[in-house]
């Protein structure tokens, strides 16, 4: 029997599967790194200084000088904690070099200012369950989704959570099947996941039933 791998990247890189031919394939165990989709980013500094600043971290990021674009970012939200961009972007490269508490610390702040930033939800909800607590990261993610209902990665996050970490089978079939719907076609592997829940769980319930 062939085995598939999958490899769960962050909100920024691509969610790459591969599936192969044989019995379904095993469900992943969490990691710390949100899968990816398509969500809005967090708005860019308003003030033209922090702007320009900003995209200069941007830009340093994109080249991999991630040491500068970090010193950057923390001048960013010393000089402006009120802008939740900074700080999210911020806790990425945090959490990319494994600095879990102090990515954790600045995605509170970065919700704290924006408690509609989806990414930075999603991001906590990684990191929380990536720490066991799974309670605090249910929650991140239900945040997630009621700021973004159409959040595929934060879909998926929530199904994973609730298969694997949970054992919540209805649940999460349901948000692996949203997963489905919002990430703009079938994913051969999470539809390996989806048939073999359904052939071992109860009737699912649907995520409109679900309390947020």
């Amino acid at each position: 029997m062939k085995r598939c791998a999958e490899l769960c990247a962050s909100a920024m890189l691509a969610w790459m599967l591969a599936a192969c031919a044989g019995g379904p394939p095993p469900r992943p165990m969490p990691t710390a790194a949100p899968a990816a989709s398509q969500p809005r980013p967090p708005p860019a500094p308003t003030s033209g200084s922090a702007e320009q600043r900003y995209q200069e971290a941007l830009a340093l990021l994109k080249n991999g000088q991630r040491p500068p674009a970090q010193a950057l970012l923390l001048t960013l939200t010393r000089e402006y904690p009120e802008l939740s961009g900074p700080w999210t972007t911020l806790g990425i490269t945090q959490a990319q070099a494994k600095q879990r508490d102090a990515a954790i610390a600045s995605f509170a702040r970065a919700v704290a200012a924006n408690p509609r930033n989806a990414v930075a939800h999603n991001w906590l909800g990684s990191l929380y369950r990536e720490t066991g607590n799974f309670g605090a990261a249910e929650q991140a993610y239900r945040k997630a989704l009621a700021a973004q209902p159409d959040y595929a990665a934060a879909h998926l996050n929530l199904a994973i959570l609730y298969d694997v970490s949970l054992r919540r089978p209805q649940q999460a079939l349901a948000y692996y099947r949203s997963y489905q719907q919002y990430q703009g076609g079938d994913k051969l592997i999470v539809s390996a996941w989806i048939k073999e829940l359904e052939a071992g769980a109860p009737a699912p319930v649907s995520v409109a039933g679900v309390q947020p």
